[in-house]
Formats: structure tokens, sequence, C-alpha cells
């Protein structure tokens, strides 16, 4: 197929993206603003052939284990994608420290690099093809500090899991509050422009057990639904 100018992959892209992005603003203000400049891979296709054999770009990509907080085994993106991950660790630890009093051991994800197309929408490439996109399944906890143990709820001073198949939608005990460190999470993630562009979530069809973060070349937001 011929290949489309950048420009108009924007645009067709965009014009899928808006009703999916309505549903979460619906529910959740989703701040608009316009793509920051000059991101590495904005340049890159995505549209590709529906069916058959696929490559994708060949990415330099390297293998980063996390700065503030680490993945519970290494990842591997491409560079400038790991600039965004080190953003995201410290919005983790920022809202951890707010509703626990601590960050979080390890970062759970359940892959970096594949190269793919996107499950529903065959005629465009995963952000993971690109190594530009990470799946995030939960956080693990260690025991509170001495310090930190007088403040912290029974249930939280020992060491804990996050998962959004699990918390998600819990309201009872410290189930609610780990429902309330995943929202608060994913409301302060939306509010920024510079961690990540495209912030899916369990309201979106096939990520109900973990949140996708990329930065493909627009803008869409699928968290909360309506």
């Amino acid at each position: 197929m011929s290949q489309m100018p950048h420009a108009s992959l924007r645009v067709v892209v965009l014009g899928f993206c808006l009703g999916l992005a309505s549903m979460a603003s619906a529910a959740e203000h989703v701040p608009e603003w316009p793509l920051d400049p000059g991101y590495p891979l904005d340049h890159i296709e995505r549209v590709i052939p529906a069916t058959g054999r696929m490559r994708c770009p060949k990415i330099a990509k390297v293998r980063y284990r996390g700065d503030t907080i680490r993945y519970h085994s290494p990842v591997f993106v491409n560079a400038h994608f790991r600039e965004r991950l080190r953003r995201f660790e410290r919005v983790v630890k920022q809202v951890a420290v707010q509703v626990y009093g601590r960050a979080p051991r390890r970062i759970r994800h359940m892959g970096t690099y594949n190269c793919r197309r996107i499950t529903a929408w065959p005629t465009f490439l995963s952000e993971h093809g690109l190594a530009n996109g990470i799946d995030v399944a939960g956080f693990d906890f260690g025991p509170a500090s001495r310090k930190q143990r007088a403040a912290a709820p029974r249930g939280l001073r020992l060491g804990f899991k996050v998962r959004l198949a699990r918390h998600w939608t819990a309201t009872k005990g410290v189930g609610a509050r780990h429902s309330r460190f995943l929202r608060t999470l994913a409301r302060t993630l939306i509010a920024r422009q510079d961690v990540f562009r495209v912030l899916l979530g369990p309201s979106y069809p096939g990520h109900r057990n973990h949140f996708h973060f990329d930065c493909a070349p627009w803008r869409l937001v699928d968290v909360f639904g309506t």
C-alpha cells in the first residue's frame, strides 16, 4: 500500500480516536493541549497492511531497570521513551507517598517491546512495535519503616501488592485505598502533558487488568469510561 504522509496519518488516527476519547471526557476532564513538539519518533509511519507478514522499523532499544522506582524485570524501550518512564516513576512516587506514606519498591509491567499490530486497528502499527509503550499491571510495596508504621493502617504496615485487576473497583477496606491510589495516579498522569500521550485503562476494551501508556503522535485517553 502507498505510504501515508505523517500529517495525514494524524488526521486519520484522530478521526477514529475522537469517539473513544470523548468517552473518557464524559466522566473525567481530559485537558486539551497540543502535542509536545519534537518527539523523535513522531515521523515514523504507523500505517501498515492489515494482513500478512509485517516488519517493524528498526529502533535502537535500551535495557532499563528504572531509576526512581525499579521495574520487576528490565524493560526494553527506545531511549526517548525511557525518559518518559523516568518521569512516570516520579509521578508514581509522588502519588504513592500521598496515599500510603511511602513509594512502591517495584512497578509490575506486562511488556514493552513487541512487534505487532494494534489489535482493534490492524492497519496501524502498535507503539509496542516501536518500543514506545508499556503495559502496567500494578505495584509492589515493601514493609513500612518504623517511622512510617505509626501512621499506616494495620493492613498496610507489611508489604502488599496493588493490582488493577483486583483493586480498580474495590470499595472496602484497604482495597478502597488501593483503588484511590490507582485512580489518583491515572488522573495525575492525564493532567500532565510531558509524560504520556496515550493512556488506556480498565474502561478500554482488553485493558481490564492494566494501564497502557505510550507516546504515539496523537492524544487518546480512555481510562475511566462513562
